[in-house]
């Protein structure tokens, strides 16, 4: 495992137990990628991450990214065309709010927790976990320069 400079290991495993409950709400996956610096928009950049991190091979393509560039303090949220075909078009904005205000007072993991934690339960209500819901995305973090 490297290090990152964003967030500690003991942070890094919370975000992972964040996601892996988040996920027993949903059969969507979702994946969190940190970098420093985004220098154009950062939808476009989450939807390059998204592809590189091959996000749309999932049954239902119901994947979803959360894209932070701390330094330039941009961020995205991108789901896959199996969820943007069924939810509205602000569905995201209250996870962007809160992760918004939990960054702005210095707090990056705790707003991930609380980011994901409310995709998990916003997403279960299009996408409902399965019992035999197979784990189609690493819940890992990725991490950018």
């Amino acid at each position: 495992m490297s290090k990152n400079p964003f967030i500690t290991e003991d942070e890094r495993d919370r975000i992972i137990r964040a996601i892996e409950s988040a996920e027993l709400k949903t059969s969507g996956e979702i994946r969190i990628h940190l970098e420093s610096y985004c220098k154009g928009d950062p939808v476009e950049r989450a939807v390059l991450i998204f592809n590189r991190l091959e996000m749309h091979k999932t049954e239902q393509r119901n994947g979803v990214l959360i894209y932070v560039a701390l330094k330039s303090r941009k961020l995205s949220i991108i789901g896959d065309s199996g969820i943007n075909s069924v939810v509205p078009a602000n569905f995201w904005s209250e996870v962007k709010d809160i992760l918004k205000m939990y960054i702005s007072r210095g707090e990056l993991s705790d707003g991930l927790i609380s980011a994901v934690a409310l995709s998990g339960d916003k997403l279960g209500e299009f996408f409902p976990y399965k019992k035999d819901d197979v784990n189609e995305q690493s819940n890992e973090i990725s991490f950018g320069k």
